[in-house]
């Protein structure tokens, strides 16, 4: 998968992929506009919206209605650095969904293909190149 990326103005910051463009911006008090979620603000979303992925997928496979379901996000973060120390996904359930689920619908919130990759992360790799010169 390739993702291209753009500076349209600002800070935004927008990223194209197949058909689709991701827009970002910052917030104010950081020197945008506020007009997108920022970068980071994607990439927590993309735990988020991950996992519930995996349990409306367990509901529908189980003939179980998801619309009352619910998740919350919340995180822990390190007032020294900064950086994101927890991530914690509340699944709030009905009052009728079944108990004997219970269990079952957290582990597959735990099948979240972004959270794998957060526990076992990938490499990077950044390079600059420049095109070579025309000889035209």
């Amino acid at each position: 998968m390739q993702i291209d990326v753009d500076f349209p103005g600002g800070v935004r910051v927008d990223a194209h992929f197949g058909p689709f463009t991701v827009h970002t911006d910052q917030s104010r008090p950081d020197g945008g506009e506020g007009a997108a979620p920022s970068p980071f603000d994607l990439f927590l979303t993309a735990t988020a919206t991950c996992a519930g992925f995996y349990v409306l997928r367990f509901c529908q496979t189980r003939g179980i209605q998801a619309a009352d379901i619910h998740l919350a996000q919340r995180l822990e973060v390190d007032p020294a650095s900064g950086h994101v120390t927890k991530i914690m996904i509340e699944i709030q359930l009905p009052h009728d969904f079944p108990e004997k689920y219970r269990n079952a619908v957290i582990r597959a919130a735990e099948q979240c293909t972004v959270k794998k990759h957060l526990e076992q992360p990938p490499s990077f790799e950044i390079v600059a190149t420049r095109p070579e010169p025309s000889l035209v």
